[in-house]
């Protein structure tokens, strides 16, 4: 089966790194692509949260009063581009006033700050995740990135998005396909 045949649109997917990622910021990341087509693909990492910034202290920081109990969520890495911009992935029941992404039935995407207003005054989404940054790559870049064995395709789902705590979503992702994360090797082919 050739891997790139499915990969046409991979909006709303999961990508799941595998093991011999070169690269150390998406090493054991999954990724919920939000936008792909011909002109390259946009995404955001749903299991790297932030070491040190909290959506309590990123509320503070643009003049919001924080809800109480977000001192506990973080903001997530949500990949190496733009870091200074923001994005909520979210249930699909928050639309933005300003831009609201919809990405499929069951994941919209906000990146304007009415989204963060309606979170710190508890009128957002009911499920959401807060990212700094995002992944993205160029015409062909994914598609070439896919024939090289560096990502598995899964599909999204709210609770292994939202339900699932970071640390378990890259073998859930994984189970979610079936594989069992011990069976995958470093090394890559083709069949």
């Amino acid at each position: 089966m050739d891997i790139t045949s499915d990969a046409s649109d991979l909006t709303g997917k999961m990508l799941i790194a595998m093991p011999a990622m070169g690269d150390s910021r998406f090493d054991h990341a999954v990724i919920y692509v939000c936008a792909h087509s011909d002109e390259g693909a946009m995404g955001l990492i749903v299991n790297k949260p932030s070491e040190d910034v909290t959506m309590a202290a990123l509320l503070e920081q643009l003049s919001m009063e924080p809800a109480p109990g977000l001192e506990l969520r973080q903001v997530h890495f949500g990949g190496p581009v733009e870091m200074g911009r923001g994005f909520v992935l979210h249930s699909p029941d928050y639309k933005s006033g300003l831009t609201t992404l919809e990405v499929d039935d069951s994941f919209y995407m906000t990146g304007t700050l009415d989204v963060l207003e309606g979170i710190a005054k508890e009128d957002g989404p009911r499920h959401w995740m807060a990212m700094l940054g995002y992944a993205g790559w160029g015409p062909g870049q994914l598609e070439s990135e896919l024939a090289q064995n560096a990502w598995l395709v899964c599909d999204a789902s709210p609770e292994l998005v939202f339900g699932t705590a970071d640390p378990s979503k890259w073998e859930a992702a994984l189970n979610s396909m079936g594989i069992p994360a011990h069976l995958l090797s470093a090394e890559g082919g083709t069949a």
